[in-house]
């Protein structure tokens, strides 16, 4: 691929079965399909947000396989990196949902083709054409020659000159808060663009007041952090000043799955655009915001026009 990239992401993503209906799953009968993978969504966020991405994964030689390269090429995300794998399957998940409170996800990802992601996979040359490389912490959970190709990745993209941008993305169905937090502070420390959220931090560094997470994020070695605060907005540094920046109402959420990973995109799609810190924590409170009003983990991520639009900062033509 000739054009350079603005950002390259990579880890599992899976296919994703939402009921059509509330209440537990031995009694629903109709599902919904689609994709999930915090990358991938990243991936596709930025792509409508108008950037040149390049994503790529491990999926099995099966349909569903086909089906995840199938959509996220149809979102504009150079696929040309993705890996099949003839031994493993894709990985699937399922969504079960009650009133007013966030899925169940029950994951059925074991063993599953990315998760024999290795550092050999890599294409270094390719992730070296990249301003920022886009990691979470969900990719050195999946098993440990995933860790270390991310951390090849990284190191291999430092080196390079190329930005890291890090999202801990906690899953504890995945491993134990100890291994998580050994592990991600390590990929903290690496990070030159930071998207902790306050549960995490908590988890994490055992603080809950945003400046004092934001001090100890900084030592660790991140330049700028923009920390997930849920509705209320999030807090942004770039290690002079510390900012809240305020959430966006939304009237009805619909789905909060995908939000974070939306919220990444609006910060780094403003940063390479040229906008302050403080404008990237507002774009971003947007996309996260947008990402809630929507069924899906990816489907409510706008355009820059919509995004403008939500935001206020141009007026819709309806009609």
């Amino acid at each position: 691929m000739s054009t350079p990239l603005d950002v390259i992401t990579f880890g599992e993503s899976m296919v994703l079965f939402s009921p059509d209906s509330k209440g537990p799953l031995r009694h629903i009968h109709t599902f919904t399909k689609a994709i999930a993978g915090a990358e991938s969504n990243v991936a596709i966020a930025l792509s409508r947000l108008g950037h040149q991405v390049g994503w790529f994964s491990k999926v099995g030689d099966d349909e569903f396989g086909r089906y995840l390269e199938f959509i996220v090429r149809g979102e504009g995300v150079d696929v040309s990196r993705l890996i099949t794998d003839p031994k493993h399957n894709t990985g699937l998940l399922f969504k079960e949902l009650f009133a007013h409170v966030n899925p169940n996800v029950y994951y059925y990802r074991k063993n599953s083709a990315a998760s024999f992601f290795k550092p050999e996979d890599l294409d270094i040359d390719y992730i070296k054409t990249a301003k920022i490389l886009h990691v979470t912490g969900i990719t050195p959970a999946i098993s440990q020659s995933a860790k270390e190709t991310a951390l090849t990745a990284i190191k291999a993209a430092k080196e390079a000159g190329v930005k890291i941008s890090f999202d801990p993305n906690i899953r504890l169905k995945l491993w134990s808060l100890e291994e998580a937090k050994e592990t991600l502070l390590e990929f903290c420390s690496l990070a030159d663009i930071l998207f902790p959220g306050i549960d995490e931090s908590e988890l994490l560094l055992g603080l809950n007041k945003p400046e004092e997470i934001i001090t100890a994020f900084h030592e660790l070695g991140a330049q700028e952090i923009a920390l997930k605060m849920g509705k209320e907005g999030c807090m942004v540094s770039d290690g002079t000043t510390n900012e809240f920046i305020p959430g966006y109402v939304v009237d009805r959420t619909e789905d909060t799955v995908g939000a974070g990973d939306g919220f990444a995109a609006g910060f780094l799609s403003s940063r390479l655009k040229g906008y302050s810190i403080q404008e990237a924590g507002d774009f971003a409170n947007g996309v996260g915001a947008m990402a809630t009003l929507v069924k899906g983990d990816s489907e409510g991520y706008p355009t820059f026009k919509q995004l403008q639009v939500f935001m206020g900062k141009e007026k819709s033509i309806d009609r």
